[in-house]
């Protein structure tokens, strides 16, 4: 089965092949065309968006869930990194997207996968994917939910969260505008 879509105005370059379907995106002139070959429609999985108080209460209650921070290592270093040391825990950081270039890492899923399993973390376990504010982080859960894990969610505003009315992020939504740990990577 495969689908595809125009937007106007959007200039994305990616392609990224998860085990059973691809997702490209390539630019024609003003129009951007974003394919999707063989995703199984209907899929059991099912990613869920979750606010951030309730990442934070099922982090401090379920010890097998864990934190997975989607977005870019320059991201990391300076707009900062979720603190969740003070519940004897760790974020696995696994990059989406390769910086500088913004491709999808075709290999995510399987380094995610193994970086998983070092850890000990279960197929079952709650798997909570935060990004900027809720897009990467997104396709991010989705494709891991693909790849076998039942449990994927989706922080909904990210680590930042929407835009203000002066286009500042980090005051509306998202984990730093609702005063959870976080630390200057």
């Amino acid at each position: 089965m495969s689908a595809a879509a125009v937007f106007s105005g959007w200039h994305l370059w990616s392609c990224v092949k998860f085990s059973g379907f691809q997702l490209y995106a390539v630019e024609a002139a003003e129009n951007l065309e974003i394919k999707c070959e063989g995703v199984a429609l209907g899929s059991d999985a099912v990613v869920d968006d979750v606010s951030v108080a309730e990442v934070w209460k099922r982090l401090e209650t379920d010890k097998n869930a864990q934190l997975v921070d989607v977005r870019t290592r320059p991201e990391w270093a300076f707009v900062g990194v979720p603190d969740v040391s003070g519940l004897g825990r760790r974020v696995i950081m696994m990059e989406w997207q390769t910086f500088p270039d913004n491709r999808v890492d075709a290999g995510f899923q399987e380094r995610l996968s193994g970086v998983l399993e070092a850890a000990g973390v279960k197929k079952d376990a709650d798997l909570f994917f935060i990004c900027r504010s809720g897009g990467r982080s997104r396709m991010a859960a989705e494709a891991m939910a693909e790849a076998g894990y039942a449990r994927c969610h989706n922080v909904a505003d990210g680590f930042e969260g929407p835009l203000d009315a002066g286009r500042h992020r980090g005051n509306l939504a998202g984990w730093k505008s609702a005063g959870l740990p976080w630390v200057q990577g």
